[in-house]
């Protein structure tokens, strides 16, 4: 089994498109064609978990943050990140990162997260935006069907919990065929009219491709038409944070106690308790504080997230209880979700959970 198919097992999940722009997610170095031997999970790669791949005999680490986050202009082994490329090159390591591309995927990070604290109704708390195309072409009335199945194995014409959807007409086309060209039907510098059905359906922006690529291929005119169009409307299935309703209500202070044993942490910092009993819990891993309006204007009784700034305190108003468990214990869920995934599809490949403790933070 070569690299790229593990890869392409995690971009199922969360293809690369999802990432945010200053995001640096997918292969950082190697060869995606080299045949795996091992794969090792970590949330970061630094030298030690670099050592500990190549004890297990693993040349493909799956981490959550990118090691190699900035462009370089050199690698010199000034600092740990320059260190650990360079370890992972001369030793043929392949470094491969699933970051906000994770976070944002339905059925992520933030999915792990809502499901470890057991939430219901779970859906995304901001869904991502200027990510929807409306896609519309025109075929002969005979080859409809076949053009329309092709568009929906492509990825075209989901909404919420639907798929195949599309609209419909029914009209007449007119073309008039040029000298070379080589038209399905009509002649050539004859203006010829035909039975037509106009397809139109939405798309996600990052399967644009694919589609085209669909209906070029089973189209029967030598020119086919199409438009898309951008649309303003929210794409639900994908985006930060998600939201979600507890299974049965609890004080304030019971549900502190409860993030403290899910996550095993030493201490949690939080907001002033105000006695409201917390139902509605708005969730982000990671560093989630630009969803504190959000999670306020959902009306939640909570946001639980695992690095805010000082201030951030103050912007939550005491209309939600904020709770924050940290940065690495938000996150580490995402070695299990990486096995997971993994496992399944690959049942008797060598796949580890890394055992170091690579969390920068320390507690005493």
């Amino acid at each position: 089994m070569r690299i790229k198919e593990i890869i392409q097992v995690i971009e199922q999940l969360a293809p690369l498109p999802l990432q945010e722009e200053y995001d640096n997610s997918g292969l950082q170095c190697g060869d995606p064609n080299r045949e795996a031997t091992g794969v090792l999970l970590a949330i970061d790669v630094t030298e030690d978990v670099i050592e500990e791949a190549i004890a297990l005999g693993c040349n493909l680490i799956i981490s959550h943050h990118p090691i190699a986050f900035r462009p370089f202009r050199s690698l010199t082994g000034r600092n740990y990140v320059e260190r650990s490329m360079i370890m992972a090159i001369r030793n043929d390591v392949a470094l491969y990162a699933a970051h906000t591309n994770l976070d944002n995927a339905q059925g992520g990070v933030n999915y792990k997260l809502a499901e470890m604290l057991e939430l219901q109704n779970v859906k995304i708390l901001l869904p991502k935006d200027n990510s929807l195309l409306k896609f519309v072409t025109t075929v002969p009335l005979l080859h409809a069907e076949s053009v329309r199945n092709a568009l929906f194995n492509a990825g075209a014409g989901h909404i919420g919990n639907y798929d195949s959807c599309s609209y419909n007409l029914t009209g007449e086309g007119t073309f008039r065929p040029g000298v070379g060209s080589n038209p399905f039907v009509g002649e050539a510098e004859k203006l010829h009219f035909e039975q037509e059905v106009r397809i139109e359906t939405v798309l996600p922006v990052m399967r644009k491709e694919e589609v085209l690529r669909a209906l070029l291929a089973v189209h029967p005119y030598e020119e086919p038409v199409y438009d898309l169009y951008p649309i303003a409307n929210e794409w639900g299935q994908h985006g930060s944070g998600v939201v979600g309703v507890l299974p049965e209500p609890m004080p304030e202070q019971e549900f502190l106690y409860l993030l403290k044993d899910i996550f095993n942490l030493p201490t949690i910092s939080h907001t002033k308790l105000q006695g409201r009993e917390i139902r509605d819990v708005a969730i982000c891993g990671g560093s989630g504080a630009f969803l504190i309006p959000r999670a306020v204007s959902y009306g939640a009784d909570a946001f639980v997230t695992g690095e805010v700034k000082y201030n951030d305190y103050y912007d939550a108003e005491d209309r939600l209880l904020l709770a924050v468990v940290g940065h690495y214990e938000s996150e580490i869920c995402t070695k299990d979700l990486f096995y997971d995934l993994l496992s399944i599809k690959f049942p008797t490949f060598a796949i580890h959970k890394s055992a170091f403790d690579a969390n920068p933070v320390k507690y005493l």
